[in-house]
């Protein structure tokens, strides 16, 4: 389907959806939300889709947080049907079965941090700038920011960040294992996209598997954590993905991952 606010493509297993609302830094309001969301749906229909790439439009702005415009308008009731507006389509980012990068090509505050944490990993350009500055405006983090920052760069760093709403430039951001990777504006979409293709290769299914014991292992003991890993091991290796890696390696050959979460 046609979107207004975002540009969603697919190529070579690779979808890519940019955030397209340069005149406002991309920021998100309730349409962008939604747009969003449907095309996070379109994603999990497509078999075909391996990586998923999230950037924004221009070299200004990954997202530069919510459409403030909106707020002044916003009473209890509608702050908190946005807030969950932001959380029901950041929670399905999450929950997506693919591997997702975020190319943070500029600033990434408020929502648009959130939405780059919510990502697998996160490869931003030299000018990126990171934060949660809601607290500037006399408001908190509404889509997650308070929750996945501290799991992210644990608890103190967080609570500084959250507390004084302070931007962090990449570098820093990468020495808190925030970022990734740091490259220039020219080279970040080219470093994205050679990750992207590589983790394209793989076999779909062990992909899938190392996502949900990672993510899931995080929430629960480590005992509990292994256990989770030895029934995805199990999966996996029932898999004709597991069977074409083995003979690949037994014949010295580059494995051609084929398979999908139901054959």
């Amino acid at each position: 389907m046609k979107y207004k606010n975002i540009v969603f493509q697919v190529e070579e297993g690779i979808a890519t959806i940019t955030f397209n609302r340069p005149e406002v830094l991309n920021a998100l309001n309730a349409e962008s939300l939604e747009e969003f969301s449907l095309a996070l749906g379109e994603i999990v229909e497509d078999e075909d889709v391996r990586v998923l790439v999230l950037t924004g439009a221009g070299e200004k702005s990954f997202v530069a947080g919510a459409d403030i415009k909106e707020f002044p308008t916003f009473n209890a009731l509608k702050a908190k049907m946005y807030s969950e507006m932001g959380h029901d389509a950041i929670d399905k980012l999450q929950e997506l079965p693919i591997p997702v990068i975020a190319a943070v090509n500029g600033y990434a505050l408020g929502g648009g941090c959130e939405v780059a944490i919510a990502c697998d990993f996160i490869y931003a350009s030299e000018n990126a700038m990171l934060g949660l500055p809601e607290i500037n405006l006399g408001i908190i983090p509404g889509f997650g920011g308070t929750q996945r920052l501290p799991r992210l760069v644990g608890t103190n760093m967080a609570k500084e960040m959250i507390f004084t709403g302070k931007m962090v430039p990449a570098q820093e951001a990468n020495k808190m294992g925030l970022v990734n990777k740091v490259c220039t504006q020219e080279q970040l979409m080219n470093e994205v996209n050679k990750t992207a293709k590589a983790i394209a290769s793989k076999g779909k299914v062990s992909m899938r598997a190392a996502k949900q014991a990672i993510n899931n292992g995080m929430n629960v003991d480590l005992n509990t954590g292994c256990r989770i890993e030895t029934e995805a091991f199990a999966l996996c290796l029932a898999s004709p993905d597991a069977k074409e890696g083995a003979y690949a390696f037994l014949e010295k050959r580059e494995a051609n991952f084929t398979g999908g979460y139901t054959s």
